[in-house]
């Protein structure tokens, strides 16, 4: 089947997809999109996280077929991605147009952004995100190999919940698993990021 739905802002076809193959497959194999990762492919281990229509999902689990239409934010389009809802006030616990206690970004508002051309293949060239830089300055970033998804889930949280607790950092990253770090330095990056955050405002 052929499949078609947008990828970091950029519409993406994909031709002669089987019915069991993964959204994961497609984006690394398929797409050229290595950042998200392959380890479980079950799951259970969050490497592979990246937001459709704006929900962190777990691509290893959703299929190709399903994303028809649909919008994918991967590792690679974050920065431009959280760059477009800076600009244009989506998201954000108490963010313009979106309100205390807002859900996240509406599919409506997460459809009007585009990434730049250059920008959605490769991450490369772009300022990066608030989160991105967060977790290079507290070193949370050993191996690499988990980091695609917990910046993702972190800045899906952030999105949601500008002041988080540490509780709520520890719930919202329960799902993505790193063998390096300990986690202490990844909850200091997202502590981090999240302070930044609020003085921004």
């Amino acid at each position: 089947m052929r499949v078609n739905f947008t990828v970091n802002g950029r519409q993406q076809e994909a031709d002669d997809v089987w019915e069991g193959e993964s959204l994961l497959y497609v984006l690394r194999e398929r797409m050229g999109l290595p950042g998200s990762k392959n380890a479980c492919e079950q799951g259970e281990c969050g490497s592979c996280t990246v937001r459709l229509d704006g929900v962190p999902v777990c691509s290893c689990l959703v299929a190709a077929g399903q994303v028809e239409g649909r919008d994918v934010v991967t590792v690679e389009g974050l920065a431009e991605f959280a760059k477009q809802r800076e600009e244009h006030g989506h998201g954000g616990a108490c963010g313009t147009g979106g309100g205390c206690g807002s859900k996240g970004v509406t599919l409506d508002a997460a459809k009007q952004w585009q990434a730049r051309p250059a920008d959605s293949q490769t991450g490369e060239g772009v300022e990066l995100s608030n989160v991105q830089q967060a977790f290079i300055d507290a070193g949370a970033v050993q191996c690499g190999f988990c980091t695609p998804g917990l910046l993702i889930q972190a800045d899906a949280l952030l999105e949601e919940n500008s002041s988080p607790s540490d509780q709520d950092i520890r719930e919202a990253l329960s799902g993505n698993l790193c063998r390096c770090t300990g986690y202490e330095k990844i909850l200091d990056a997202v502590r981090l990021a999240a302070a930044r955050q609020s003085e921004a405002v």
